[in-house]
């Protein structure tokens, strides 16, 4: 009778392992989020004020393709947690920065994300008073997933790109993408213009 208890819990043990393996899912590693807060970026003399998060530091651009700037007003806002960094651009309306050119710029760096995009979205937004403009929302391993352009179409024009100081792997920075997303949006949201 042991035998034959010993013999049906074999079989039903052999029974029970007949089930095919499923490979584990990649995955990544969790990132902590930090609280959202926010300070005022208002330095003296400069065209425009906004707000950018407390786990952000605001850093003079110093170089543009190994040379300088147009004018002192281009920043970058590094996010050291996150090993990214919000490109921000600002020209004055007027002279050769034609109104209709810098738009057209605009777009055309966008599009020339499409080779590795799997899609592009323009999204109008509206900021303060005489802010508006459109935020390019890349789709796929681009180099840069999010970018912007805010202007009153008279004097100001800023623009801005978030960059990772790594391989585009939309699967990986989705999350930190989304997250300081928001803070790109807040950033135009609080944006100002000052006209002296």
């Amino acid at each position: 009778m042991a035998i034959r208890l010993y013999l049906l819990a074999a079989l039903l043990y052999l029974a029970a392992c007949n089930d095919t393996t499923v490979p584990k899912p990649r995955g990544y590693f969790h990132i902590p989020l930090p609280e959202k807060k926010y300070q005022a970026y208002a330095e003296p003399g400069y065209p425009y004020t906004f707000e950018y998060p407390v786990y952000g530091r605001v850093v003079k651009d110093s170089t543009f393709f190994d040379d300088q700037p147009e004018n002192p007003f281009w920043i970058n806002i590094d996010f050291p947690g996150f090993d990214a960094r919000i490109h921000i651009s600002y020209k004055s309306i007027g002279g050769t920065n034609r109104f209709e050119t810098l738009v057209e710029d605009a777009f055309k760096m966008s599009s020339k994300h499409s080779i590795k995009a799997s899609s592009i979205d323009e999204i109008p937004v509206q900021g303060g008073p005489g802010v508006q403009g459109f935020i390019f929302d890349v789709g796929g391993n681009a180099a840069t997933g999010k970018q912007f352009f805010v202007t009153d179409s008279l004097r100001h024009f800023l623009r801005g790109a978030l960059y990772f100081n790594a391989t585009p792997n939309y699967d990986s920075i989705q999350p930190v993408e989304q997250f300081l997303y928001e803070d790109m949006q807040h950033l135009i949201r609080t944006l100002r213009w000052r006209n002296g």
